[in-house]
């Protein structure tokens, strides 16, 4: 990330923010169940206008802009990643293959070794 750090001090006009925003949105839910005579699109449109009024809001508060700064930074981060080639890629997930079955079958030997021991070492029984 960068080195730039945000710092948070939520205002009495964030937290207002954040409830109008919240309102908007249960608002538009409303709306869209109250319009229920209405056509389709009317009552979709409604919701729609007043959700995005709701994101406008948010995004105008101090949360809004973290969520905002958090994506600039994790898009700046992602274009340094190095991808690998298909070959490498592909080798690797054969090589993940290869140490899964392994890993399986000394599991699978362990489980039948500790079985025989504890069995008709320990316990006498046979099967």
């Amino acid at each position: 990330m960068s080195n730039a750090q945000i710092e948070t001090v939520t205002t009495g006009a964030d937290k207002a923010k954040l409830a109008i925003a919240a309102l908007l949105v249960v608002g538009g839910v409303t709306v869209f169940y109250l319009l229920g005579k209405q056509d389709l699109w009317m009552r979709v449109v409604a919701l729609l206008v007043l959700i995005a009024a709701a994101v406008g809001v948010f995004f105008t508060s101090a949360q809004g802009k973290e969520l905002v700064a958090f994506g600039q930074d994790s898009i700046k981060e992602l274009r340094k990643v190095v991808w690998p080639s298909r070959p490498e890629a592909m080798q690797m997930t054969a090589y993940v293959f290869a140490f899964v079955v392994l890993m399986a079958l000394f599991l699978w030997l362990t489980d039948k070794t500790l079985e025989w021991a504890i069995y008709s070492l320990v316990l006498g029984w046979t099967h």
